[in-house]
Parts: structure tokens; C-alpha cells; sequence
């Protein structure tokens, strides 16, 4: 569902939990482009769920793969501050 900025102005949260009720999420469009996106915090936080559950899928293909190194923290923390004064 798509809700207009001023509709949402206008009716504040009300407009919101009635979005809610048929959808996942809701869309808030200003000037006729979908500016943000509002969702349940159940919702949220089951998102949030799926994005670490994919970094740790990622994270054990790369380590099956080979695709790491093994360094002491004394020499991690000097890479870390070695590419922070790069940027």
C-alpha cells in the first residue's frame, strides 16, 4: 500500500495502522515517489533476523571456500587503522 505524505500529515497514525492491517509494509510517497517505507516492528525485527542468518550463510561459505585469512588482533587492528587512514 502506498500512503500519500499529506494523508499521512492529516490522519497521522491512524492512517498507518490501517495500512498495516492488510500489508507487510506501507509506502509513504512524497511528491508522487516512494520516499520510505513503514513496517510492524515484528516485522522489522524478522527482517533484521533474515539479514544475519544471510551474513552467517556467507560467512561459512567463504570459510569453506578458503576465503579468509588468519591474523593475531595486534596485526587485524593495525590493518583496520591502515585502511581508516586511506579513506
Amino acid at each position: 500500500m502506498t500512503i500519500v505524505a499529506n494523508d499521512l500529515r492529516t490522519k497521522g497514525i491512524k492512517i498507518l495502522k490501517e495500512a498495516l492491517e492488510n500489508a507487510d509494509e506501507a509506502f509513504i510517497s512524497v511528491r508522487g515517489e516512494s520516499k520510505f517505507v513503514v513496517m510492524s516492528t515484528e516485522n522489522y525485527e524478522k527482517l533484521k533476523s533474515y539479514e544475519l542468518d544471510i551474513a552467517y550463510i556467507e560467512a561459512m561459505k567463504d570459510i569453506k571456500n578458503g576465503n579468509f585469512k588468519s591474523v593475531s588482533a595486534k596485526e587485524h587492528i593495525k590493518e583496520l587503522k591502515d585502511a581508516l587512514q586511506d579513506h
